[in-house]
């Protein structure tokens, strides 16, 4: 199979090259060169190519003849998008149109975040909208919770405060968040690939922890590293935090199936006669959206066996 990663020097690009590079025949896309070099290096037979999703004349150079597309450019931080809105605007909602626009018939299934459900930030906004354009245009989309360990997440950023001695900040310590390693992340975009028609949102089912559970793993993991347990700050919510994130919102699950280890949220195809907006709507009471709080809860001892799983 003939797969284009777009934003493949990520962490989820190259954790999916590792583990599929010898199976499938892969070109990975992103602005990156410094990062391709480094990927070349490892991964020779892999091919590489320079490219922005915000030009949309390139990307319609790159996506001829491929199989299946994986769009895992974006922009991801919110503390970002917060102060750059609109060049979270331009490279998630335009430059993901771009994509799917340039695909040339081939399957695209674009990444994105529990932020993008009752999104509150910028980051999110921009995803919620990404993800109409995608569904919009017939594209699947997977959305997922915080990857363990992937680059300017806040488990890495902890364990080198810990091993410098430095405080462990926590914005609030029952803050509850979605847990997923990177292994987790493919296997969800494949899943997708495979069982996805056009318009369907796949979601893996995910533990979580409060952040004070996840801030003593991460420390317990550390072992030697560390003489002595940080101090921990509680510095509170910043702009843009949620309690609790949201992987499913209710209205979404009146459509939505569950596949086992996956749900698949199907498209809303109610009719959008204008008058009917008015005059017919659903009296059934609305199910549980599926979230952080009401999900599986993982102790101190569950995460560690987490993290430790996620450094080999």
């Amino acid at each position: 199979m003939k797969i284009a990663v777009i934003g493949g020097t990520g962490s989820f690009g190259k954790a999916f090259v590792k583990r599929y590079y010898k199976k499938h025949k892969i070109t990975v896309i992103s602005r990156d060169e410094a990062k391709q070099h480094e990927m070349r290096l490892e991964y020779p037979d892999v091919a590489y190519k320079i490219g922005d999703i915000r030009d949309r004349e390139r990307m319609f150079e790159l996506l001829k003849g491929f199989d299946c597309i994986f769009q895992a450019a974006a922009l991801k931080q919110v503390p970002s998008c917060e102060f750059f809105p609109m060049e979270a605007v331009k490279t998630n909602i335009l430059g993901t149109n771009n994509v799917i626009d340039a695909s040339d018939g081939a399957k695209v299934v674009c990444l994105s975040t529990d932020k993008a459900v009752y999104p509150i930030n910028a980051m999110g906004i921009s995803k919620a909208m990404m993800e109409k354009v995608a569904i919009s245009k017939g594209a699947i989309v997977t959305r997922y919770g915080n990857v363990m360990r992937s680059r300017g997440s806040i488990i890495p950023i902890w364990e080198l405060a810990a091993i410098d001695n430095q405080p462990i900040n926590i914005t609030n310590p029952d803050m509850t968040r979605f847990l997923m390693s990177l292994d987790d992340s493919i296997d969800l975009v494949m899943f997708a690939m495979r069982k996805g028609k056009p318009g369907n949102i796949f979601v893996k089912k995910a533990p979580a922890s409060t952040m004070q559970d996840l801030a003593k793993a991460v420390v317990n993991t550390l072992g030697d590293l560390i003489p002595e347990s940080p101090p921990v700050n509680v510095i509170g919510t910043r702009h843009g935090e949620k309690m609790h994130e949201t992987l499913i919102s209710q209205e979404e699950m009146y459509r939505t199936d569950d596949m086992g280890d996956f749900y698949r949220v199907n498209p809303d195809g109610r009719d959008m006669n204008y008058d009917k907006y008015f005059t017919k709507g659903k009296q059934e009471k609305p199910p549980e959206a599926y979230t952080s709080e009401n999900t599986e809860q993982l102790n101190v001892l569950d995460v560690e066996d987490l993290l430790y799983e996620a450094k080999r």
